[in-house]
């Protein structure tokens, strides 16, 4: 049954490259992602899904099924670009539109990758190979950690029995990796303008927002420290300082707070405890103000059981095919980028556990048992969200590499669907390290998901390659 899947990846593998590279060219910041998950969407309807849009409040989000029997599969899309990361297919940095979004994070083959895997395992069940349900989520806004909490809020990751994901970087690896919380929330002042020769008629928003950012700054000696590799943190920024003139004491001014912690608890204290210096902020200031909550996810519940399958599968079928000119075109980026010429990682190390960026797609941890695996695309050893990252993502690279990732997850769910006991432990594995925990979504109920977010940059790039 998997060679027979695998043969059609390779033949589909240029179809689906051709659909990966039109999402390249065309990159949508988060939550504008109208093109992306269109184009994924029709793909996914042509090939006899179902598919529900504008989930949980979210034009770009979507839910595409298929499949009456056995045990429910989740696969997850992701397709929204990074700002200002705009780059030709080429070794020199050289964007295509100035300032414009790429694809820095790879997931135009990601979530092409996913839906590739989908309609394959389609096929066998169509076939009365395989007994099987299938349940892909497209998430959008996976940079901002947007997509998946609002859709958990909403209960759509109900019911699916397992979860298998992929994402291209710069190495590859298949472990059973923890991942921080995480919440992102901005805090806007309001004051009283004045002329800066009367300063004490005023009240200044960013006297207000400077205090508690210096509140933070203390704040920072009492949060626990973390471990090493997932250090506790706080970040924060000034993206309005209220005006370009020293002679108006600022109105208004925002700062913008995210967090990460080890644990779901330590983060909701982080918060709490941010929130009371933003009132600190405002009150040693004379100002008011109002807290935009914008988002929060969980910590990673990790599986070993289900990712030393997935483990052994990436092992059998082997990294990608990479020609030698795919690994001149990365020579040619890290001596561009004054990197050892190394080339693409061909290494894949033993399966064990491990720390990895943040992501929303903790959220599917909580909900079922998840392994991901993660295949290099691009330079070894740097880290990724950069314009090499968006060359390599419009080259043949991204084919073979999505291609493979299609091939690790078809495998892995085959392996699960035809192994009821399989299944088992690995529900037995994630009940035990939740530790009788449930799923509660860490989104507000008022809080509405942020649809117009980006709207206006998208609006001026789309502008200006017309």
């Amino acid at each position: 049954m998997k060679e027979r899947i695998f043969r059609w990846i390779d033949d589909n593998s240029v179809r689906f490259a051709d659909i990966a590279g039109r999402i390249w060219e065309r990159p949508e910041l988060g939550m504008q992602e109208h093109y992306a998950s269109g184009e994924l969407m029709t793909v996914l309807e042509k090939s006899g899904f179902d598919v529900e849009r504008d989930v949980a409040g979210m034009p770009t989000a979507f839910i595409a099924t298929y499949g009456t029997e056995g045990p429910v599969l989740g696969l997850s899309a992701e397709y929204d670009a990074l700002s200002g990361l705009s780059q030709k297919a080429a070794t020199r940095k050289e964007s295509v539109v100035k300032g414009g979004p790429g694809h820095g994070c790879g997931h135009n083959i990601l979530g092409t990758g996913a839906v590739m895997a989908a309609v394959a395992l389609k096929n066998a069940i169509e076939d009365g190979e395989l007994k099987l349900r299938i349940r892909l989520f497209g998430t959008p806004a996976e940079e901002l950690c947007i997509g998946k909490p609002f859709m958990g809020r909403a209960g759509a990751f109900k019911g699916v029995d397992f979860f298998l994901d992929w994402h291209p970087l710069y190495f590859n690896r298949c472990n059973y990796d923890v991942t921080s919380a995480y919440f992102n929330v901005k805090y806007h002042f309001t004051g009283k303008s004045a002329h800066g020769n009367m300063a004490w008629m005023g009240r200044s928003a960013l006297d207000a927002a400077c205090l508690t950012g210096h509140a933070i700054e203390m704040l920072r000696e009492h949060i626990p420290p973390g471990p090493e590799e997932a250090p506790n943190s706080i970040n924060y920024t000034y993206p309005d300082v209220g005006g370009d003139s020293p002679g108006v004491i600022p109105e208004n001014a925002t700062i913008w707070v995210i967090g990460r912690a080890i644990s779901t608890e330590v983060a909701l204290d982080m918060q709490k405890r941010v929130d009371e210096c933003a009132r600190a902020g405002a009150i040693g200031s004379g100002c008011t103000y109002e807290k935009e909550f914008i988002t929060a996810t969980h910590e990673a519940i990790p599986n070993r059981t289900l990712s030393e399958v997935m483990h052994r599968n990436f092992e059998e079928i082997g990294v990608p095919q990479y020609s030698q000119e795919d690994i001149e075109f990365v020579k040619a980026l890290q001596a561009e980028t004054g990197q050892e010429e190394n080339g693409i990682s061909k290494k894949i190390p033993p399966c064990r556990g491990g720390y990895i960026s943040v992501t929303d797609a903790t959220e599917y941890t909580w909900n079922a048992p998840y392994a991901t695996t993660w295949i290099a695309a691009g330079m070894d050893a740097v880290m990724w969200h950069n314009w090499t990252v968006t060359a390599c993502m419009g080259t043949d690279i991204a084919r073979k590499v999505m291609t493979t990732a299609a091939k690790i997850i078809t495998a892995t769910a085959v392996d699960v669907a035809t192994d009821e006991e399989l299944l088992e432990r690995a529900k037995d594995e994630l009940k035990e390290r939740l530790g009788g925990r449930k799923y509660e979504s860490l989104i507000p109920e008022d809080i509405e998901p942020p649809v117009d977010l980006n709207r206006e940059a998208m609006e001026k790039f789309n502008k200006g390659n017309n």
